[in-house]
């Protein structure tokens, strides 16, 4: 039986070592932290498979036939380590968190979204590069949530996941919103267009009234004065014909 000095060194010792682990991962930028995780999680709970192993190459066909999944016996929770804890948490983590994206019909405002295959999930695809399958960016990446219909072990089946793109497929992914957005915009400048247009006819149309009637306002006091200057000739020739 251990003794109790024996015991008590054994723990801080352990104590020590996650301390240290804890301040070396700090120390790593997220995807050296990604790398570092998936690799301590092959040796915590590959067995006998080799850490270079190469993994096969999935089409999406396969992946939505296998129902791709990462699976666990209860044996390997058992007796862990600090370490594998956070290795394992972070693992389960990845598990259906992202997918990646087929954008070739975007225009069209189809989409087809697919789980990432193991080797995807090991070198960061869709999480630390763009998850367009068709593309390698890594810089300008931004996360949006989308909503996955799949089919897995006889199920139809639906999951909120997140889809990491850069900024021109992010404008693929969004290009059906945007394109809705631009023909709204486009229809109130329309309806502005055509309310200006009508102000301004009917402006004219009041200014045409207004000049209208002072031009008749003219005429008729022109023939007032002409009646008058009658009126006054007669009576200069009838002056005096009426004592």
């Amino acid at each position: 039986m251990a003794s109790f000095g024996s015991i008590r060194s054994a723990i801080f010792d352990r104590e020590e070592k996650k301390q240290q682990y804890q301040a070396h991962i700090l120390g790593l930028n997220a995807y050296d932290r990604h790398k570092k995780f998936l690799k301590e999680y092959v040796g915590f709970y590959g067995g006998d498979r080799q850490k270079e192993e190469k993994l096969p190459i999935k089409t999406d066909q396969d992946t939505l036939r296998d129902g791709y999944r990462f699976i666990r016996s209860e044996e390997d929770d058992m007796d862990t380590s600090w370490e594998q804890r956070l290795v394992k948490r972070y693992y389960d983590k990845l598990f259906k968190e992202y997918c990646i994206a087929d954008m070739s019909q975007y225009k069209t405002g189809k989409v087809g979204l697919r789980w990432r295959t193991e080797k995807e999930v090991i070198s960061g695809k869709g999480q630390f590069v763009c998850g367009n399958k068709h593309c390698n960016e890594k810089e300008g990446l931004a996360s949006y949530e989308v909503n996955f219909a799949y089919f897995e072990a006889g199920e139809n089946k639906q999951a909120l996941v997140k889809l990491v793109t850069c900024e021109r497929c992010a404008k693929k992914l969004l290009y059906r919103k945007l394109k809705e957005k631009e023909n709204e915009q486009e229809k109130k400048r329309e309806k502005e267009e055509h309310r200006k247009k009508k102000r301004e006819r009917e402006e004219i149309d009041d200014d045409t009234s207004k000049d209208y009637e002072k031009r008749k306002g003219k005429r008729l006091s022109a023939a007032s004065d002409g009646e008058a200057d009658g009126v006054d000739n007669f009576d200069r020739y009838l002056q005096g014909m009426f004592p």
